[in-house]
């Protein structure tokens, strides 16, 4: 697969703190990413660093083919790197799909927002409650929105932020079931930041883990499980 992602030397420092040290980082188009690691371990300022919500201190984000440190946060979303923070942010007060509507009307006009709209409530399993006011979903299908809304203004790379905080066993079961179809259908990259350990299993994604602001390792999850230094600061030691 051709390469969506690259950060070279990605480094952030906040006055006496290292948040990201030298990280090295690829990601290919259509590819999904687990990111995992110990709280402070950077995850969400690298993040960050991509969408443009956080300038690097030093080295380069290169995104198809393009390098992109410099550009902001509204321009990586013309292009496609759409951001989901862990709180969902949908307009309450609009139905489902109104909220969609007005993400697909940033890029679509006449029949083909229809289309689209049709398309990304069938994708987040909203189809049924499409004239439901956001305030009256339920957590989950609240978050489930939220990604469409991404999906709606034709988002190419997902940066997901613990999407399944808060969630109940079944929604987090959906979720992952969600995103893989989202990538086999859409084609959509993603990165995913979080701390449910069974629901990363359930994914069965590459995995990077983040220690200290630096890239401890990558791999699979069994290869990432049977690491020891990962069992050491993040899986809970020898078990």
């Amino acid at each position: 697969m051709a390469e969506l992602l690259r950060t070279e030397g990605l480094t952030k420092r906040f006055q006496g703190l290292l948040a990201n040290d030298n990280v090295e980082f690829r990601l290919a188009t259509g590819e999904l990413r687990c990111v995992i690691g110990p709280n402070g371990a950077g995850k969400t300022t690298f993040i960050s660093m991509i969408s443009g919500h956080l300038r690097p201190t030093a080295g380069d984000i290169w995104y198809q083919g393009e390098c992109i440190t410099q550009l902001p946060v509204t321009a990586r979303a013309r292009r496609g790197i759409a951001r989901k923070f862990q709180t969902p942010s949908v307009f309450d007060n609009l139905s489902a799909f109104e909220n969609v509507e007005l993400a697909a009307l940033a890029s679509a006009s006449g029949r083909e927002v229809g289309a689209r709209i049709a398309r990304v409530l069938r994708l987040v399993r909203l189809e049924e409650q499409a004239d439901v006011l956001a305030r009256n979903l339920s957590h989950g299908q609240r978050q489930w929105l939220e990604i469409g809304l991404l999906l709606a203004n034709e988002a190419k790379l997902l940066l997901l932020d613990e999407p399944t905080a808060g969630m109940t066993a079944e929604e987090t079961a959906a979720t992952g079931e969600l995103i893989c179809r989202l990538i086999g259908e859409l084609g959509v990259a993603a990165i995913i930041i979080e701390h449910d350990i069974n629901f990363i299993r359930s994914l069965r994604a590459p995995i990077t883990v983040l220690h200290l602001g630096r890239v401890l390792t990558e791999g699979s999850f069994e290869q990432v499980e049977q690491n020891q230094e990962v069992r050491d600061v993040y899986l809970g030691g020898e078990s």
